[in-house]
């Protein structure tokens, strides 16, 4: 699609809007840079693009007349598809992309994409890995941290690109169109944004709206919201289970990942990787799922898998202090991503939780706790709520701070040699913090401080 000379607004000015200027530059396009928050610094955004860079810059207000401009709409992942200026390019017919369509149109070569409520980044991190060991042009890119619109036009025509891809990302694709689509799981999540569940799980599954039956999509078996939606997958459902065998897909059997499309292929043994946990387990099979349908021979796969070690900030191994085992599972932004970190945990738990309110319910994350956890460290927006849900629950050994460095001094008290103390927030970090990294940074910080 030719962009030359097309006037393009550009919602957001965090990494995701910047990136998207940069790549619209590149391709000669005229861009109105918008962010409704008229307190930011017109000169600190401007030192982030070359100087050379001509665009429109717009704090605060979006004048009405902008209307009449734009071509094209781009919005950074953060900015909500519902907002009254939104909905009105949407009835001017304005075509409202995201970033994740941009760069799509810019870019080259094969996609390979991944959502689900949890398990995104260990995935994309692992694929990505196991693409280069046999494609010598792979980007790993998207909610991961690194922007699509960043690397697109370095994309070449025998290029690899492995997205980590949100749902709020899911909301504004157009044409995106995955060679192999996986979505993980469905939990309740971002519901202050996507209102219902029904919404959410539809916005996931635009991930393989535009895939025919020649392309794959790999879904979980074990995952009721897939199960339902599996049957309006236009593209080859291709399954992983943690719980049973399958006729085609792969599977956990005992210890052993198992392969098989046309053939039974064993891929290697749950004690040959680093990863903890059976929701690894899982992102292990999408990881190889989505590999062996591209093309990579199982040696290499194998091979990859052994190697590859945990995504900072996801049951994170930090340090031993007094015979303590700390975690840092600052990603663990959701109930269900906090359960899985329990589950992993191995001895006798202090956990500290509690962050920004995204209108979860926190009952069955206190039940998951059971005999394993000793004792719960609250702060944040939801610790109330937290402690609340965990009083109903009869778990009484509740402590509520105001601080993570007080958490973290807190947890060091409360646990004995033996014991672990796991950061896993069951919250979004936006109350107190920039990112789910500074979180988890922090956390790294004071524990490495003890």
């Amino acid at each position: 699609m030719e962009l030359k000379d097309k006037t393009f607004l550009v919602v957001g000015t965090g990494i995701s809007g910047i990136a998207a200027v940069r790549l619209l530059a590149k391709k000669e396009a005229n861009i109105i840079l918008f962010d409704s928050n008229a307190k930011l610094d017109y000169e600190e955004i401007k030192k982030k693009l070359p100087e050379e860079l001509k665009f429109d810059l717009i704090l605060g207000e979006l004048p009405g007349q902008i209307m009449d401009r734009i071509d094209i709409a781009v919005l950074s992942p953060g900015v909500p598809t519902d907002l009254p200026f939104v909905i009105e390019m949407q009835e001017k017919k304005i075509p409202v992309w995201g970033e994740i369509e941009l760069a799509y149109v810019c870019g080259r070569g094969k996609v390979f994409a991944i959502t689900g409520t949890n398990g995104k980044t260990t995935t994309t991190a692992l694929t990505g890995e196991i693409m280069k060991t046999y494609f010598e042009s792979v980007f790993v890119v998207g909610n991961i941290g690194m922007p699509y619109t960043e690397y697109a036009l370095e994309m070449k025509e025998d290029s690899v690109t492995v997205a980590e891809v949100s749902s709020f990302q899911l909301e504004t694709i157009h044409r995106f169109c995955p060679q192999v689509s996986a979505i993980l799981n469905i939990t309740p999540d971002h519901l202050n944004r996507h209102h219902t569940m029904a919404c959410y799980v539809e916005t996931k599954a635009q991930i393989a709206k535009n895939q025919t039956k020649e392309q794959i999509c790999v879904l979980n078996y074990e995952d009721a919201y897939l199960q339902k939606i599996a049957g309006e997958i236009p593209a080859d459902v291709f399954w992983f289970s943690s719980e049973r065998t399958l006729e085609r897909g792969i599977w956990l059997e005992g210890e052993q990942i198992v392969y098989c499309d046309t053939e039974r292929i064993p891929v290697c043994t749950i004690h040959d990787m680093k990863l903890l946990g059976k929701h690894n387990y899982e992102n292990v099979m999408a990881a190889v799922a989505i590999t062996m349908h591209a093309g990579v021979p199982v040696t290499c796969i194998r091979k990859a898998v052994k190697e590859f070690n945990a995504v900072e900030h996801r049951i994170e191994y930090v340090r031993e202090v007094n015979g303590v085992k700390y975690y840092n599972d600052s990603k663990g932004t959701n109930p269900d991503a906090a359960i899985k970190a329990v589950e992993a945990m191995v001895s006798p738990t202090v956990v500290i939780g509690g962050g920004y309110d995204k209108n979860s319910s926190y009952d069955e994350w206190i039940a998951s706790f059971g005999d394993k956890v000793k004792c719960l460290v609250l702060l944040g927006e939801t610790k109330d709520a937290i402690a609340k849900a965990a009083k109903d629950a009869g778990f009484s050994n509740v402590i509520l701070v105001d601080s993570l460095k007080e958490a973290v001094e807190v947890s060091s008290e409360q646990a004995a040699a033996g014991d672990a103390v796991l950061l896993s927030p069951a919250c979004a970090s936006w109350d107190m913090f920039k990112s789910y990294e500074e979180r988890g940074t922090l956390f790294k910080e004071y524990v490495n401080a003890i």
